[in-house]
């Protein structure tokens, strides 16, 4: 639950499969943004919402008899961040900022009588028999930003700098399972946008997107998964409706390509401003 408890790009659309070593299948998503309200008011606000879905295939014997137990786990977690802008230098600004997360893990197995008649010695086995365990979290994270808007040409800078940091902690749930996790992720991430000649839609100039991203683990997340860090590059269009009477301002699609060590796939993020 880490990985959905802390905001980042690079695990934000994850799939993990191994079928050399019959390895267990993980599918993660994370949706979520931030703001700052204005620079009057320097509050920054974040939240995201993420669900992961996660088949281990336990194998089950008594010594004679080897069977496979196809179970499925999985869980929901929501997160949100208070922050405060601290102005640096013109357009650099540190951002502190206090997060707080809640999730719970569920299986939706159900374990046949027959198996667990087989089985009689199998213990705690309540939580995989469509058991639960709820989780709460707290931390922080501290980031550096450098945002430039060249307003005259349409072109825009974005970059940050993120160090992460969480503690989660089962609160309840199937009496068989408990446990907790220190998580820590730094983060970079960089974005170029700026306009594709003289092309327009929409009254604004149509802008194509380069971006870069790279994300380390560490704490209890150091090769959970078999990687230490993500890496992303992507490119994309951006179309601008801030002419128009409409909620999105701005509509975002990029096309990336992720790579780690012992990793390495592809990924397609949609964004939007409001």
């Amino acid at each position: 639950m880490s990985f959905s408890a802390i905001p980042d790009l690079a695990s934000s659309s994850l799939a993990v499969n191994n079928a050399q070593t019959g390895n267990p299948a993980i599918s993660m998503t994370q949706f979520g943004g931030g703001f700052t309200i204005s620079q009057t008011t320097p509050l920054y606000l974040e939240g995201a919402a993420a669900y992961s879905r996660y088949d281990p295939k336990f194998i089950a014997t008594d010594g004679t008899e080897t069977r496979s137990v196809p179970l499925k786990w999985n869980s929901g977690t929501v997160q949100g961040g208070v922050g405060w802008d601290i102005p640096l230098y013109k357009d650099w600004v540190f951002r502190p900022i206090f997060n707080f997360s809640f999730g719970m893990i569920f299986s939706d197995t159900e374990v046949g009588a027959a198996l667990i008649a087989d089985y009689k010695d199998m213990e705690n086995i309540d939580f995989l028999d469509g058991g639960n365990m709820t989780v709460g979290g707290l931390g922080g994270a501290v980031m550096i930003a450098y945002e430039f808007h060249d307003l005259g040409r349409g072109r825009d800078v974005d970059l940050q700098l993120r160090y992460s940091y969480i503690h989660l902690q089962s609160m309840g749930g199937s009496r068989s399972v408990s446990g907790y996790s220190d998580s820590e992720t730094a983060n970079i991430y960089y974005r170029w946008r700026a306009p594709i000649g003289d092309w327009q839609l929409l009254g604004e100039p149509f802008r194509y997107v380069l971006e870069t991203s790279g994300s380390h683990y560490m704490g209890d997340q150091t090769g959970v998964l078999g990687f230490h860090y993500l890496a992303t590059v992507g490119a994309g269009l951006e179309l601008e409706s801030s002419d128009y009477n409409v909620w999105v301002t701005r509509t975002r699609l990029v096309g990336r390509y992720m790579f780690g060590d012992n990793v390495t796939g592809w990924s397609v993020g949609l964004a939007c401003s409001f």
